[in-house]
């Protein structure tokens, strides 16, 4: 291989790029910009849930009992309904996911021992959110059980609230959360974004740049040129690999400065297991380009085989452990799916090469496996 020839056609691809605005944005501001729109607009935690009570018993038991979702952090208290008929209305809107209703004789019923029922109305139309939002209001409920039955058994004995409580809560239960103790979801998030970001880009660059010239017919220049296969392709994809490898430090920089993502990871192990990745994704870009002729078709495919893989089958959202089967095959086969790992071990457990050895030896496959079809479906001579 020549490297004048391989540095020429290098420079004539970055003159491209500052030249074309189109492709310069896509190039250095379209990765950022996801960074951002993503990191702002998809969060897992589900806080200030917009709710009304409505007590029809209106006794000191019921306010307090009642008091006990309002002051919660998770709850964003919107006012009392004087009925349940005025309230479905705001849930219908919106302006309302959860009513709770204290029934008549609440406080009666408490004082003489019985049971008390209560009911919350909790809007569905997202499950993810009813769930957690019933998990709230169980573990609310319970506490107040606990405090209750504390109170009847210290009168009874004749023994204080403290030992009460003890004697009613025979198993405590500590619940400790390993590598991300706050459970903030863009802490997770964050990571898992710079996976989709970077299964997206290298490949549109790529697949654009090559199709490119494909379309405006510049690239008979190269096959009549001396400029051959090898010299050609790595002239031509190394400006997309730095430009990925540097918008993938950017990006870093967003997660952990901007969204407040810990990093307990090597740096240097991570940076490395990340350009393997972008050469992987480069790889994809290559074989698209060389299956169509158009910009447009280009982007659709893309589109298709990267936006979809990489948000429904790499653990974005769903852990992989939690599909069915044929889902767990599909991200299998799907490099998004190791780099997941990567990214979660290096920045939430601190992890390196003696855990993730595996995945890294799983991404340097998908590189060598991605570039050897693609060079070999690639031709200087064209298709009639």
């Amino acid at each position: 291989m020549n490297i004048q020839r391989i540095a020429a056609v290098m420079l004539k691809e970055w003159r491209e790029i500052v030249r074309d605005r189109l492709f310069f944005i896509l190039a250095f501001v379209v990765p950022s910009s996801f960074m951002l729109l993503f990191g702002y607009g998809l969060s897992m935690d589900v806080e200030d849930i917009p709710m009304a009570v409505l007590d029809q018993d209106n006794t000191p038991l019921s306010r307090d009992y009642a008091y006990r979702f309002m002051g919660s952090r998770y709850f964003d208290f919107k006012g009392m309904t004087p009925s349940l008929k005025q309230a479905e209305p705001l849930l219908l809107d919106n302006k309302l996911r959860l009513i709770l209703i204290i029934p008549d004789k609440f406080q009666e019923n408490i004082i003489a021992g019985r049971t008390a029922e209560v009911q919350t109305i909790i809007d569905g139309t997202f499950p993810f959110r009813a769930q957690t939002s019933k998990g709230y209001v169980a573990a609310i409920n319970g506490e107040a059980n606990m405090e209750l039955l504390a109170k009847v058994l210290a009168k009874k004995a004749g023994m204080t609230q403290e030992a009460a409580r003890e004697a009613v809560q025979p198993v405590k239960l500590a619940v400790r959360y390993l590598y991300n103790q706050s459970c903030q979801s863009i802490w997770s998030m964050a990571p898992k974004i710079m996976m989709v970001i970077l299964m997206i880009t290298p490949p549109f660059l790529t697949a654009l740049g090559i199709v490119r010239e494909k379309e405006t017919g510049s690239i008979y220049n190269i096959y009549a040129s001396t400029v051959t296969r090898p010299e050609f392709l790595l002239g031509k994809l190394t400006p997309y690999a730095v430009i990925s490898v540097l918008n993938m430090l950017i990006l870093w920089l967003f997660a952990v400065r901007l969204f407040g993502a810990p990093f307990k990871g090597n740096v240097v192990f991570f940076s490395l297991a990340s350009i393997l990745y972008v050469v992987c994704t480069t790889g994809i870009g290559l074989i698209i380009s060389v299956l169509v002729r158009t910009q447009t078709a280009a982007m659709v495919m893309t589109a298709i085989l990267t936006i979809a893989p990489s948000v429904l089958y790499s653990g974005v959202i769903i852990p992989v452990s939690s599909m069915g089967d044929a889902a767990q095959f599909a991200a299998s086969t799907l490099p998004a799916t190791y780099y997941t790992e990567v990214v979660l071990g290096c920045f939430l457990k601190g992890v390196g090469w003696s855990i993730l050895w595996s995945r890294i030896a799983i991404l340097g496959i998908y590189a060598i496996g991605l570039f050897s079809i693609g060079y070999v479906m690639f031709s200087k001579r064209p298709s009639r």
